[in-house]
C-alpha cells in the first residue's frame, strides 16, 4: 500500500468523493468504465471475485462449495462472510437493489 505524507489530509474526505463520484454515474456501463478506469486488472479480479460469493453465502452454500464453483479463496470467502456480517452494510445495500429476494438472513 502507498505510503501516505504526514499532512492533516483526511482519507475519509477521499472516500466521500469516490462514493459520491460512483454514486453520480446513471448507468451500468458509465459504472464499468469508471471502475475500469480506476482499478487494475487484479483490482477487478479481487472485487468482481468477492461480489461473486455474496450470494452464494446468503443462499447457506459451505464455503468449500463456494470455492469449487468460483474458485475464490476460502479465506476470502470467510472474509466476506464476516463483512456480511459485521461490515457496514453495502453487500445487503446492493443486494437488496440486485436481487431483491435474497438478502443477508435468509441464509
Amino acid at each position: 500500500m502507498k505510503r501516505q505524507a504526514s499532512n492533516s489530509h483526511n482519507p475519509a474526505d477521499d472516500l466521500d468523493a469516490l462514493s459520491e463520484a460512483l454514486g453520480a454515474l446513471q448507468s451500468r456501463e458509465d459504472v464499468r468504465a469508471f471502475l475500469l478506469d480506476l482499478c487494475t486488472p487484479a483490482e477487478l479480479e479481487a472485487m468482481t471475485g468477492r461480489w461473486r460469493v455474496v450470494p452464494l453465502l446468503l443462499q447457506g452454500i459451505p464455503y468449500r462449495e463456494i470455492h469449487s464453483r468460483t474458485q475464490v479463496s476460502v479465506t476470502t470467502i470467510g472474509r466476506v462472510a464476516r463483512t456480511i456480517d459485521h461490515g457496514a452494510g453495502g453487500y445487503a445495500a446492493a443486494i437488496r437493489h440486485t436481487d431483491p429476494e435474497l438478502h443477508p438472513g435468509d441464509a
